[in-house]
């Protein structure tokens, strides 16, 4: 009887052993894939107060000891309201936005100090016989989120609430090079040295479009579900715009955390993931297995340059008409474009008009007149302004123009740092000098080709 016991005990423990084994070198092709590659992962301050989140923390100084280049965005929510009702104070919200006063701050900055120190002791263990025996990470953190007020909206003073206004990306890539991993915490900071409270999400999608990152990982406390509670495996951009416009009840959170994957894909994060952080071991199954466990979002499939059509010219007049209404570029009609539409390039991410320039040789002068250059704002960050510029310097050589000018009131900057330099109007040619707009006083630049 106890041999026979015995057999089977040795028999579990072998197919045990097999399945480790096998799980392992399914995996290895990810590890080999996912080492020198940069993931921001972001969590909320609920993490903080699971019993589980040892397990997360020994999760990912795994990830760092295979290589990963780690950027932790922690949010501190609950640690906030716990400090407000210690002073018997709450925190306004309007419009899911929370009114930050003096008082607010206090507190937003003790709780975000208190959770990066947790966090910082945690990462800090080494004891023996445990799963950090051993494991010597450094962790940083600084001022590295530049940030500026929300301001006034609808007549309500948000103070020191915030949005992120720049990262200091090459600081951030410094302190990965040395092998660490970098804690941001949802706070920013202006040059007058006023602080702001921010949102984790909007950190962890701005740090990492600015970081070109290869992820950006989202533990939620909600999954992204479809209508009937079902996880949603995988979306696109546009497909995350429409369950945000049906789903108008949504936690907010998950909405953040979607609006933020959405937009940090459109600025060059090929690979968004959201996981559900009471699942133990999300991290590892999505990260080191076929099929994942949480809801990816990719890049948009499909994009391609090239000479408008007819078709798009209510996608261009779409993409122009806020700038328009701004004065950075002068109105054009309907029927002015579709006379003028063979002028135009357009760039088209899955059938959408993101952005276009219009090329008008002066063929005497062996002049051009680059006109109307507009990106669609989602995806100014991603080089899509210089992509296109190149590709309508190549158009405009090969047609044998020398030079290529352009009249600007709002942009003289961008054309001056990608190498236009400012000439007088005279410098036009005729033909056009004669069209010149002198009380809308454009300046002209010029650039040899």
């Amino acid at each position: 009887m106890f041999a026979k016991r015995l057999r089977r005990q040795v028999s579990k423990k072998e197919k045990q052993q097999d399945g480790f084994v096998d799980w392992f070198r399914r995996s290895s092709p990810y590890i080999h894939a996912h080492r020198g590659k940069v993931f921001v992962l972001s969590f909320g301050g609920e993490a903080l107060t699971d019993e589980g989140f040892a397990d997360l923390i020994h999760d990912i100084a795994l990830l760092n000891g295979l290589g990963i280049r780690l950027v932790l965005v922690p949010g501190a929510r609950p640690q906030i309201e716990q400090r407000l009702a210690g002073r018997e104070a709450a925190m306004q919200v309007v419009d899911g936005l929370r009114v930050t006063d003096e008082q607010a701050l206090a507190c937003v900055k003790d709780a975000n100090g208190a959770v990066r120190v947790e966090i910082e002791a945690l990462l800090s263990m080494g004891l023996a016989n445990s799963p950090m025996a051993g494991v010597r990470i450094r962790v940083g953190s600084g001022n590295y989120v530049t940030a500026k007020p929300l301001g006034v909206i609808d007549g309500i003073d948000y103070q020191h609430t915030g949005e992120v206004r720049r990262v200091d990306a090459q600081a951030i890539r410094n302190l990965l090079d040395t092998g660490g991993i970098a804690l941001l915490p949802a706070l920013g900071y202006s040059p007058t040295g006023e602080v702001f409270n921010l949102s984790a999400a909007d950190v962890a999608g701005a740090v990492a479009v600015a970081l070109g990152a290869d992820k950006l990982i989202f533990l939620t406390e909600n999954k992204a579900a479809d209508g009937r509670g079902r996880l949603i495996n995988s979306m696109v951009p546009r497909d995350v715009d429409a369950l945000l416009a049906r789903r108008k009840r949504m936690p907010e959170e998950l909405s953040r955390v979607l609006q933020n994957g959405a937009t940090a894909c459109r600025g060059g994060v090929n690979r968004v993931h959201i996981l559900n952080r009471h699942d133990d071991g999300i991290l590892l199954s999505e990260l080191f297995t076929r099929d994942g466990a949480g809801t990816l979002i990719t890049a948009e499939p499909y994009e391609l340059t090239r000479t408008a059509r007819i078709d798009d010219v209510g996608g261009i007049l779409e993409l122009i008409e806020p700038m328009e209404a701004t004065g950075a570029l002068v109105k054009r009609s309907r029927e002015l474009l579709e006379q003028e539409i063979n002028r135009f390039t357009v760039v088209e991410r899955d059938g959408t008009v993101i952005a276009c320039a219009a090329l008008y040789p002066f063929d005497h002068a062996r002049l051009a007149e680059l006109a109307c250059v507009a990106v669609h704002p989602d995806y100014r960050a991603a080089g899509r302004g210089d992509a296109l510029l190149a590709h309508i310097e190549a158009r405009a050589r090969t047609a044998g123009i020398d030079a290529l000018f352009v009249l600007s009131t709002r942009t003289a900057h961008w054309f001056r740092e990608r190498g236009f330099a400012q000439v007088p109007v005279e410098r036009l040619p005729k033909r056009r000098r004669d069209l010149y707009n002198w009380r809308r006083g454009s300046k002209v630049f010029l650039k040899p080709l």
